[in-house]
């Protein structure tokens, strides 16, 4: 991809004078003695690698983690697998979200146009005391799971540092999961409570959550309390007396409500916190386990140093409970941040809710995915023009590759002044590898850095590093949020096969990259669903961005198809599109589509077949699922439909004779 040499935008050298990052870099050069511009941020990014030891006990200190550190740093740091970071450490993740002197809003929540809250630091605190002395009366203890079957709500939160205080595991799913889909994930971990909602709001409309909770409960002998959290139903009692082991969350915590106490457990930097879940889409989902330590120390990185996130923001991400940036969102209470959480459709008001919002609590931070940027784009919505967004300073966007037009959109229809980073990393690590600096350059179509203290680079076919071509991301050393491993994988063999089969001692992340002349990183979509015709490797990012600039096209997915049938061998391009309401897929409308392809790529991307379909099938995280839909199209199973928002979207791509001949 070709990008351009001006910046779309620059901070001021006031700003940059002013940011976190800088304060740490002097902080840091003074602590070890070294020299460490922050405005040089390849110099700065340079020491973070070579110096881990330094690096990561600066983060530690000046980020104010709560704990003792321990006089080492890391052991065996070459081994990847296989390192141990902060052996000596004792830390607990909830008391460094908890035990920071602030006033005001602790939580602010929107659930639609519906629903408004706010709980302060000291309510979330007293609400966390009840729910962990509940939890304790229940026998959990370290190293059980809790599990939350629960919109983005206040007490989503809640549970999560009630089970974290303790040393328990959480986990947690979006309740538009199907009961299978659910299934497949907590059925693996088997929790001893689960919490649930009773009904929630999505785009004006109620959606009934015990039905399906009764299912599941019923189905996972583990549980010794399913905790019902009052949101959005009506429900009288009879539907949690239906549900095994039901009980109200009011009659939960009842008998702790005097409870003001918080006995937070000290642990090991490596004690687990959370498990995640791989998309589930060719089978079932791996379930991903991460560290209290590494979760802590890469958030608090991310947040301050790549975010500019100061005590007394207001820190929002658009995502559900389903989702990694949920995990990363509610880490921000370690740094001092409000959080802005809201739960339902970002649509309501035409699209402008989630800037209503932004108005309203005066958000500094805004994050959303990718294709909300280019949803808005496509319905024209200018928020520069009705909203003030007077505090806004940093957009995150992430979920799939941000194209140039999207930066283009930002800047001329959202807000000029304001740092535009698109991010990238994933459930695998919780947290980014490439992602923004807020004392650097945004340039149109980049993301504008790799992560501090992850080596991070772009491989060629043979593991050799590229520059200004596609290839391989990987990452060359190791660092502290790299997962423990996987759920009941007890030699490591799944977890080794799934990220350093590739190449010796280097994770290598499945996205097809690249690293540009200005340091900054393209993502062209997963290895995995790469086209390859001809030989030839193309990111799908590449058609997408070109197909999704005509007006007609509201989104696309393009596969590989194996051509002739059964061959083994080449494969053509094929593209489906889904086009705005009323429209049509005639020959003109295909002669602009492969023109702008041809014009703005090369002959190979342009698809030897365009396909109408009525919907295109995504993840519950709102990720296209190219792998699924070539599946159908070569008549194979889709290992795990119940991991899509969609499934029924599949049958548009089900035995088409256009794709016969």
């Amino acid at each position: 991809m070709t990008t351009t040499t001006t910046p779309l935008w620059q901070p001021s050298k006031k700003r940059i004078a002013a940011t976190r990052l800088s304060a740490f870099a002097r902080e840091a050069a003074k602590r070890w003695n070294r020299r460490l511009a922050s405005a040089d941020y390849s110099n700065l990014h340079a020491w973070s690698i070579d110096h881990p030891e330094e690096f990561w006990a600066s983060v530690w200190e000046q980020c104010d983690v709560i704990g003792d550190m321990g006089a080492v740093v890391v052991v065996d740091r070459e081994k990847m697998p296989g390192a141990r970071w902060f052996p000596e450490a004792k830390m607990n993740f909830a008391e460094n979200l908890l035990c920071r002197p602030m006033a005001g809003d602790a939580l602010v929540f929107w659930g639609e146009d519906k629903v408004r809250a706010r709980v302060s630091h000291a309510e979330l605190y007293q609400a966390v005391a009840q729910t962990a002395a509940a939890l304790r009366a229940l026998g959990v203890v370290k190293g059980d799971r809790v599990a939350a079957y629960l919109p983005n709500l206040p007490a989503t939160v809640v549970a999560m540092l009630a089970a974290a205080s303790i040393g328990a595991i959480f986990s947690s799913a979006s309740p538009d999961f199907g009961v299978q889909g659910v299934l497949d994930r907590f059925g693996q971990i088997e929790p001893k409570v689960l919490f649930a909602c009773d009904a929630y709001w999505y785009n004006g409309k109620v959606v009934d959550c015990l039905g399906k909770t009764g299912e599941i409960a019923a189905r996972l002998p583990s549980l010794q309390r399913t905790v019902i959290v009052p949101y959005a139903g009506t429900t009288d009692g009879g539907g949690i007396a239906a549900i095994r082991q039901g009980v109200s969350l009011a009659d939960f915590l009842a008998p702790h409500v005097g409870e003001r106490k918080i006995r937070f457990e000290r642990l090991a930097f490596d004690h687990p916190l959370y498990i995640m879940y791989s998309s589930g889409t060719t089978g079932v989902p791996k379930c991903i386990v991460h560290c209290a330590g590494g979760a802590l120390l890469q958030h608090l990185k991310e947040h301050q140093l790549h975010g500019d996130v100061n005590p007394g923001d207001r820190l929002f991400y658009f995502t559900t409970c389903g989702w990694m940036m949920w995990n990363w969102l509610v880490t921000g209470l370690a740094s001092g941040a409000t959080l802005l959480l809201y739960d339902g459709s970002p649509f309501v008001g035409r699209g402008n809710i989630l800037f209503d919002y932004a108005d309203a609590e005066g958000m500094t931070h805004f994050g959303t995915s990718a294709k909300f940027i280019d949803a808005i784009a496509k319905i024209e919505l200018a928020p520069r023009l009705t909203h003030k967004l007077a505090a806004l300073r940093a957009i995150f966007s992430t979920g799939s590759p941000l194209v140039p037009e999207g930066f283009d959109y930002g800047y001329a229809n959202i807000k000029r002044d304001i740092q535009l980073a698109s991010v990238s990393g994933g459930t695998d690590i919780i947290s980014c590898f490439v992602l923004g600096n807020p004392n650097g350059a945004v340039h149109r179509g980049e993301i504008q850095c790799a992560g501090l203290g992850m080596a991070v680079d772009v491989f060629d076919d043979d593991g050799r590093p590229v520059r200004g071509e596609k290839g391989e991301l990987v990452c060359t050393r190791s660092f502290p949020v790299m997962p423990i491993g996987f759920w009941n994988d007890e030699d490591g063999a799944r977890y080794r096969a799934a990220y350093f089969e590739r190449f010796d001692n280097v994770w290598c992340h499945g996205d097809f990259a690249e690293v540009t002349a200005h340091g900054g990183f393209i993502i062209y979509g997963r290895s995995d669903a790469t086209l390859n015709p001809g030989g030839v490797r193309i990111g799908t990012a590449e058609i997408y961005r070109q197909v999704e600039k005509l007006h007609e096209v509201v989104e696309s997915i393009v596969i590989g198809q194996d051509w002739p049938p059964g061959s083994g061998g080449d494969v053509r391009v094929v593209l489906f599109v889904k086009l705005r309401e009323g429209m049509v897929h005639d020959e003109a409308l295909e002669k602009r589509i492969k023109q702008v392809i041809r014009d703005n790529t090369t002959p190979r991307h342009v698809p030897a077949k365009i396909l109408q379909v009525a919907d295109i099938p995504r993840t519950k995280s709102g990720k296209i699922v190219e792998l699924a839909v070539r599946n159908v199209v070569h008549g194979a199973p889709v290992k795990n439909v119940e991991a899509l928002a969609n499934a029924e979207a599949l049958d548009h791509f089900r035995n088409r004779k256009e794709l016969e001949s």
